[in-house]
């Protein structure tokens, strides 16, 4: 009898041993970028161009300057929004 209890505590520890068994921990590791912005980012959007030195029509007013205006509002938001999310990343570290 004694080498069948030799076997059932053998296999037993094998099976306990292979219910035990832990996975190692994943390693992060995280890293941060430097986040750098072009100095053309930094300057201001062109001036508009300049409107003619005569009477324009309603139509030249509403398709020329208002285009003109339109794209230099929307240039300054982008470029502030650019500077900002920079100037923001820098300040997190």
């Amino acid at each position: 009898m004694r080498p069948c209890h030799m076997a059932m505590l053998a296999a037993s520890a094998v099976i306990a041993s292979a219910c035990s068994h832990t996975e190692p921990k994943p390693v992060v590791r995280i890293v941060r970028a430097q986040v750098t912005l072009p100095e053309s980012a930094r300057l201001a959007c062109p001036h508009p161009i300049a409107l003619p030195d005569r009477d324009m029509t309603s139509g030249e007013v509403t398709v020329k300057w208002g285009a003109d205006r339109a794209a230099l509002l929307t240039c300054e938001t982008r470029r502030a929004a650019a500077v900002a999310a920079v100037d923001a990343a820098g300040e997190d570290r």
